[in-house]
């Protein structure tokens, strides 16, 4: 059976699954032998960010379907919350970062990533602020995943899952774009076709830019004569979602969306 990049992705992400084992150093999870007290540790500071490329695709795993929620609506959930520890710990999480049992995060089916949640524990009122940027846990009747750090701070970790509330916490884009832009120093292209002729090449591009109103970005791959025909850059990942959109409701439906680092100006 062929298994699609999300699913292989999915399985293989942080607290996907336990039963991949070759993939990590021990075979089941726990905390480390010693750790530094962590009831120390802070929340996590809630700002706007742009969604991540990767982890936000709907997507089907043991046969249920995972629908991302979209917006900025409000979102609650009760249920119970477990957590994640030393067996994930230096791994990538579903959009890419690497897990940090000692930072203030957690995993969550189908919440945006990142975004941040008030998670409460209802035995003992504790609440923390955690980011989510991990997708899971798969398992009946848990909601959440915490990092060890987020599962000390609300003392889940000696019963291992513990009934919970969470709450999304809603943050606008600010309105003055260097306010997170320079915290993102990405920019994002909608890549449309591919081309082998360079003259061709331009006379699309010019196309493009009339059809979809907005720069056509031309570039040349490293080797060989191909040149991908991409809209863009922009700096907000929202509006290269738009327009990948756009596309691919036009003649482009396997338009996708790339992602490079741009080069930041100094401060002066």
């Amino acid at each position: 059976m062929r298994i699609s990049p999300l699913l292989l992705l999915l399985i293989l992400a942080g607290c996907s699954s336990t039963s991949n084992n070759e993939r990590y150093d021990i075979a089941d999870d726990k905390a480390p032998e010693s750790s530094p007290t962590l009831d120390h540790i802070e929340d996590a500071q809630p700002r706007y960010e742009p969604q991540s490329l990767a982890g936000n695709k709907d997507y089907t795993l043991r046969g249920n379907d995972y629908k991302i929620i979209r917006g900025q609506q409000p979102f609650t959930e009760e249920g119970y919350a477990s957590w994640y520890g030393k067996k994930f710990h230096g791994h990538r999480t579903s959009n890419g970062e690497i897990y940090d049992m000692y930072s203030m995060t957690a995993a969550h089916k189908t919440l945006p990533l990142p975004s941040y949640v008030k998670v409460t524990n209802q035995n003992n009122g504790r609440s923390v602020v955690v980011r989510v940027n991990d997708r899971g846990p798969f398992h009946d009747g848990r909601i959440i995943d915490l990092s060890m750090a987020a599962a000390a701070r609300l003392d889940v970790i000696k019963y291992g899952t513990a009934p919970v509330k969470i709450e999304l916490i809603n943050i606008d884009k600010p309105a003055n774009p260097d306010e997170w832009q320079s915290a993102n120093p990405n920019q994002y292209f909608v890549q449309l076709a591919a081309v082998t002729d360079s003259d061709k090449a331009k006379q699309v591009a010019t196309t493009l830019a009339k059809e979809f109103n907005t720069q056509v970005d031309t570039q040349k791959a490293d080797t060989g004569n191909i040149y991908r025909l991409r809209l863009g850059p922009y700096l907000d990942r929202e509006e290269a979602m738009t327009q990948r959109d756009k596309a691919r409701a036009s003649r482009y439906p396997q338009a996708f969306i790339i992602s490079s680092k741009r080069e930041l100006e100094p401060k002066s």
